[in-house]
């Protein structure tokens, strides 16, 4: 089975399947220029950290951000849907799903799966790898056990890369692999999140899914070194904007071993998107506060805590989210909402045979 990329690379490479075992030499990766940028790339995202921790509810910010990366991932392998889309099949059953739909909501699952399996474990291994990929995929191949499986040029069908194709050959690079993700050591994590994205990338374990799931481990490697609290970096918007760079950056590395400058765009992108997430957090918290003054000023006995975090949690919610949350009645639920809309905090919405209230002013935040 062969894989089709970009067309985004410069030049194409002369093909090779050997692929050397990780670390890479120290001083290709640690440069003075990464040591300068790591620095910007370290305070934005520890910046991140802490002010997740001041929302109301970190759920909030949680759900918006796996989706959004999710959607994002997906669009980087043609797959396209829209939020609304998302957000409607996950609030609304037995409404017709597509199948674009689906396969994003299956990327949503296989974060939330392999956030939890750290939280429990505390380390990420082949096989956690291998399940994030079937959930993904929806399939049980496993790891590429067939000869064969070439990247190429998507107009003009020539070979870019040729990955290992030996099955022995893919467990011994996954078991490295898999021995440098957990390691710690004095390098720092970020640098060796570029050079193991790199090294899952160029191992190419699977028959399909390799870049979602690369993207994935990247967040959940985060988490897994305390650098984050959940997977709330948004990395594949990053990606999709410099996709050129993405792709002729990993290519140098095998041809010419740049490290440097493939290390340097995953930095830049770890720090870019960290303050666009820390931007988020501001609005939405902000969002919040004006929502809550609101329903405190026009209907006191409206206003509940616990309600509210819910419609920021569930940007699409139901009366169902607040009678199992709040252990209320369905007709006190709906009144709650009904008295909600006439404020103008959610609109209604028919979908299938249920109504959802969308928190407007959130979704229309979380869209951008």
């Amino acid at each position: 089975m062969t894989k089709k990329t970009s067309n985004t690379f410069v030049s194409a490479e002369k093909p090779f399947n050997h692929l050397p075992l990780l670390p890479p030499a120290r001083e290709k990766i640690e440069t003075l220029n990464v040591l300068r940028q790591l620095v910007h790339s370290s305070v934005a995202l520890a910046e991140l950290k802490g002010l997740a921790n001041t929302l109301p509810n970190p759920h909030i910010l949680l759900n918006a951000v796996i989706l959004k990366e999710a959607k994002a991932s997906s669009e980087i392998e043609n797959v396209i849907t829209t939020q609304d889309k998302l957000y409607q099949a996950l609030s609304a059953k037995g409404i017709e799903i597509d199948v674009a739909t689906k396969e994003v909501l299956r990327y949503r699952e296989a974060v939330l799966f392999g956030f939890h399996l750290i939280e429990k474990k505390e380390f990420i291994n082949t096989n956690a790898i291998i399940s994030i990929q079937k959930i993904l995929e929806e399939s049980n191949a496993g790891i590429r056990k067939l000869p064969g499986t070439a990247l190429r040029n998507a107009s003009t069908g020539q070979v870019i890369y040729t990955p290992p194709d030996n099955h022995e050959s893919i467990l011994r690079l996954m078991k490295n692999l898999e021995e440098y993700l957990n390691e710690k050591d004095d390098l720092s994590p970020l640098v060796k999140l570029a050079v193991q994205h790199y090294q899952f990338e160029s191992i190419h374990p699977f028959y399909d899914g390799n870049g979602r799931t690369g993207r994935i481990i990247n967040v959940l490697y985060l988490v897994l070194h305390g650098l984050l609290a959940s997977p709330i970096l948004y990395l594949s918007a990053y990606i999709i904007a410099n996709k050129a760079a993405y792709y002729r950056l990993l290519q140098e590395v095998r041809s010419t071993g740049n490290w440097e400058e493939w290390v340097l765009y995953i930095l830049k992108g770890i720090e870019q998107t960290a303050r666009e997430t820390i931007s988020q957090i501001a609005l939405i918290n902000n969002l919040f506060k004006k929502t809550q003054e609101k329903i405190k000023t026009i209907s006191p006995k409206s206003y509940n805590k616990e309600l509210l975090e819910i419609l920021f949690e569930h940007p699409y919610s139901k009366i169902e989210y607040l009678t199992e949350r709040l252990n209320i009645s369905r007709i006190t639920a709906s009144k709650y909402l009904k008295v909600l809309e006439k404020m103008g905090i959610v609109e209604s919405r028919k979908v299938w045979k249920e109504t959802l209230y969308i928190n407007t002013q959130l979704f229309d935040l979380l869209k951008k």
